[in-house]
């Protein structure tokens, strides 16, 4: 069960936007912006070789090292395109450390700079790498004999496999609880939606960057797929649809969403989790906030009125922002970071 009170699995957010900054384009992009969080802590990279003989990066936090086996562990799903670079990683990283938590990205196929080896990328369903990585930790630190907590929080797209990963686990997980941030729990809802607007910015930006990472990987004469319509797509829809379903084995979009969308698993969730999404999110529509009924027992879902897409600036100033996430996922978290690992 949840620590959070159960009188209503949907609460309103604590989140404000300070009066500088309530735009939500301006909350989505603000975090980019290289003077709103410009620490960059030092990570170290290790190789994790996967189950299908593909490989993928997990970046540590350097300055955890020295922390002991039974320090509570806090592993980041970055979101599309992301990376441990990310501004909202670094900055959950650094204040997970000042809790005396070790931390770590998970990067997705193909994502933080690190070349896998399958022809294959990474899409908002794909599970059993964090399945596989998860339980590669657990065994690790059950051999310490004195193993801490496993928790997690996953971001936009990372968000969405969290969950997922949760649904289909149910009990099954080694994860002692969860936070997932303005997560496209319906796939659908959230392509229309980026593909309206002033959105429509973050859809050509986004497919800029995802047709680039496909060009590292194929050309025309390689990919295994239709290459003038990938390179043609104009919307994530007609992307997913050309690319990311043939090249991860699914029968067009509408399979490939209709199978992903967190959505779907929600209710099957057996772990204390935490679910942050604002009503301003541009990369959705309101539509997509589930009703109570959806929810299992173990679900808190908190709603904003504002905060973008993972933005949620909540005061400072324009050159030194605050930002509401860190805190509020790791108070969340604390509870069950003093708990014994699973």
């Amino acid at each position: 069960m949840t620590s959070e009170s159960r009188d209503n699995p949907i609460v309103n957010s604590r989140f404000t936007a300070p009066g500088w900054l309530r735009n939500r384009h301006a909350q989505t992009m603000y975090p980019s912006l290289p003077w709103a969080w410009p620490s960059r802590p030092a990570l170290r990279r290790e190789t994790l070789e996967l189950p299908d003989g593909d490989v993928t990066a997990v970046d540590w936090l350097i300055e955890a090292d020295p922390l002991p086996d039974a320090a509570p562990l806090l592993v980041i799903l970055h979101g599309l395109e992301g990376s441990a670079d990310s501004s909202y990683a670094r900055m959950l990283m650094e204040a997970a450390f000042e809790r005396g938590w070790r931390a770590c990205v998970l990067h997705f196929r193909d994502c933080g700079d690190y070349r896998n080896r399958l022809p294959r990328r990474y899409h908002a369903g794909e599970t059993n790498d964090l399945r596989h990585f998860l339980n590669e930790l657990q065994g690790q630190r059950d051999a310490s004999g004195n193993p801490g907590p496993l928790l997690a929080v996953g971001y936009s797209l990372g968000g969405n496999v969290l969950l997922k990963y949760l649904g289909e686990s149910k009990s099954e997980t080694p994860l002692a609880a969860a936070t997932a941030v303005s997560v496209p729990l319906d796939l659908h809802v959230c392509a229309e939606a980026l593909d309206t607007g002033f959105s429509r910015y973050y859809q050509s930006y986004l497919l800029k960057r995802m047709k680039s990472s496909v060009t590292r990987k194929f050309d025309r004469h390689t990919a295994a797929f239709d290459w003038d319509r990938a390179m043609n797509s104009r919307t994530f829809a007609e992307f997913d649809d050309s690319v990311t379903a043939p090249l991860h084995g699914f029968d067009g979009k509408q399979d490939y969403y209709d199978r992903c969308s967190s959505m779907h698993f929600l209710h099957s969730i057996e772990r204390s989790t935490l679910i942050i999404n604002a009503l301003d999110d541009p990369f959705m529509s309101p539509e997509v906030i589930p009703g109570a009924e959806r929810l299992s027992q173990d679900i808190t879902l908190e709603i904003s009125e504002h905060g973008g897409h993972v933005g949620f600036i909540d005061g400072g100033t324009p050159w030194k922002p605050t930002f509401y996430l860190p805190g509020r996922i790791l108070e969340f978290l604390e509870p069950f970071a003093a708990m014994p690992g699973l």
